[in-house]
């Protein structure tokens, strides 16, 4: 079984801040507190923006700038009514995007 949904993806700084919490983290708890179905967080190894300069994970670096992708994924009413959430956030991100997901649902496992 399948259904359609709508994915919120928000890239961000790893070091990336809102109020002295880590922006990513900020989205994710958010995202709890107004109940959607899931939020995942990627950490980039390697990645350029508009600076069009590379950065890239390197042991001992700890100012290396990687991109990190928050997923957000529900019914496209719900994605769409936590963007209002965000408004204070997205100014700060670096990309945020919409897309249409096919989400497919195992069945149930037997009893």
């Amino acid at each position: 079984m399948s259904t359609g949904r709508l994915q919120l993806s928000v890239l961000v700084s790893e070091h990336a801040r809102f109020h002295h919490h880590a922006l990513y983290s900020e989205i994710v708890h958010r995202a709890h507190k107004f109940g959607l179905a899931g939020a995942s967080v990627f950490r980039g190894v390697e990645g350029y923006g508009h600076s069009h300069q590379v950065h890239e994970e390197r042991l001992l670096d700890v100012s290396s700038h990687l991109p990190v992708l928050v997923v957000v994924i529900d019914r496209e009413p719900r994605v769409r009514q936590f963007l209002v959430q965000l408004a204070d956030i997205t100014p700060l991100a670096m990309l945020v995007t919409l897309s249409r997901v096919e989400v497919l649902i195992p069945p149930e496992a037997p009893s």
